[in-house]
């Protein structure tokens, strides 16, 4: 394995704190993702109705084993005043040569509309340049998740293509994705 640096398991933004799972987080996540399934469901395969806090809890034993191992980096998103767990966000598909970060994300239902997921998006690619020596940075999202891809361009990530129907939403359906990267920390606005 490369060397690999070790990813903070606390940052902090504005409003929020981002921070490594937690096995105690499991109920939080759960009624989180239950509350949000609806929403969640187009873009979300593992957002099912049948979704049990067993299932929540071996996905979060899964992603702690990846952060320790430095594969994934799922992070919780918390309310600074109020302590609620908001989403989860992290750093994926990560590629140590180059070094490049994909920054994924979910917003609990109750709280979209109110910026947290680009304070968060913004809070990580500033953490991946200044401190993982980022050559990229990219948002995945698909094409028709227009949230999704406004985050990125909030932020200021470039729209670099659209892959076309090159995978399967949770309905089996084929469906296309769209790149947003940034290779420069002076372009995140």
């Amino acid at each position: 394995m490369p060397n690999r640096p070790n990813i903070p398991t606390r940052l902090e933004t504005e409003r929020l704190i981002l921070r490594a799972p937690e096995l105690s987080d499991t109920p939080f996540i759960y009624q989180a993702v239950k509350e949000s399934v609806k929403e969640l469901q187009p873009w979300m395969p593992w957002a099912t109705d049948d979704y049990t806090l067993e299932a929540c809890e071996e996905n979060l034993r899964g992603a702690i084993a990846k952060y320790v191992t430095k594969e994934d980096f799922r992070m919780c998103f918390i309310d600074k005043e109020t302590g609620r767990l908001i989403g989860n966000s992290g750093l994926h598909r990560t590629n140590w040569d180059i070094p490049r970060f994909e920054i994924g994300y979910w917003c609990r239902s109750s709280e979209t509309g109110k910026g947290y997921v680009t304070e968060v998006a913004r809070g990580l690619t500033k953490m991946c340049f200044e401190q993982l020596n980022a050559a990229r940075v990219e948002i995945r999202c698909d094409d028709l998740n227009v949230k999704s891809a406004a985050v990125a361009e909030r932020c200021g990530f470039t729209l670099e293509g659209i892959l076309k129907n090159n995978e399967r939403n949770p309905k089996g359906e084929l469906c296309s994705t769209r790149i947003y990267a940034l290779t420069r920390l002076e372009d995140l606005k």
